[in-house]
């Protein structure tokens, strides 16, 4: 499979380089274009594969191409492509908020892939949610599914709107993550650590909690239970947190990220 990517930023780069690792492709069948002809020096320092400058150089060859370029550059990007994509041609785009039929409708081909990737893809501890017209094939979704495993976790879903869904969650979901650390962080220093000592105490306990968690079959609530002794110090926290709708606040978050996902797609 001849793979054109397109946009040379964090997550074009990730998957170039992720591609290669994972000898899913070669750096022969592998291309990379420039946002202008000035930037081909810059991304071809990177050795990942060959590296084009202009659209029409790169596109008619490529067997997959792969849109991870900003949101906000669609309409530049559209503008480029139009003409160039031929119907053979599967599209795999990781714009956020960009539709299924906004894509098809631009670029007047009807293979169309839409996924959703979070940042740990960059570690290849990612998770992305992916969607397609039903113009992919089957080997066509599978080839596509084996090219974004190799970045973490993927998941096939049905309804676009699920997309969406996955964006509030997966997507947006480091941030909840980080948002809780640094809390727990501020909690430490506040009861006499360090900013370093803080920073290891939570960060360890993030990693070590999701750990033993991912090698167990038990629920978040069964672990709940075996740290929160009656009447201990654990319980009083989860009395606080209740108190507080920490719970409810975190839904009605991930509830706001996915109506907001939903508002740019439109």
């Amino acid at each position: 499979m001849k793979i054109l990517i397109i946009g040379g930023g964090n997550m074009g780069l990730t998957y170039a380089r992720s591609f290669v690792r994972a000898h899913i492709t070669s750096r022969l069948d592998l291309r990379l274009l420039a946002r202008s002809p000035e930037r081909v020096p810059a991304l071809a320092a990177h050795e990942i594969g060959t590296v084009w400058g202009t659209p029409a150089e790169c596109v008619p060859g490529a067997d997959l191409l792969i849109l991870a370029v900003k949101p906000q550059d669609s309409p530049a990007l559209f503008d480029a492509l139009r003409g160039l994509v031929q119907p053979q041609q599967v599209v795999l785009s990781i714009m956020a908020g960009v539709r299924i039929a906004t894509l098809r409708d631009e670029l007047g081909t009807p293979k169309v892939i839409r996924a959703m990737p979070n940042l740990p893809s960059q570690i290849g501890m990612g998770m992305t949610a992916f969607t397609s017209t039903d113009a992919v094939t089957r080997a066509e979704l599978v080839q596509v599914q084996n090219l974004l495993s190799t970045t973490g976790k993927t998941v096939y879903v049905e309804e676009e709107p699920a997309i969406d869904a996955a964006t509030a969650i997966s997507g947006s979901g480091p941030a909840y993550v980080y948002y809780c650390m640094d809390a727990l962080m501020a909690a430490a220093t506040q009861m006499g650590f360090s900013p370093a000592e803080a920073e290891l105490l939570v960060s360890q306990t993030f990693r070590g909690a999701v750990e033993l968690y991912s090698q167990s079959g038990l629920s978040c609530g069964d672990w709940i239970t075996k740290v929160a002794s009656k009447g201990g110090t654990t319980e009083a926290a989860m009395k606080a947190f209740g108190a507080g709708q920490v719970r409810e606040g975190l839904v009605a978050g991930a509830s706001a990220a996915r109506d907001r996902a939903e508002e740019l797609g439109k």
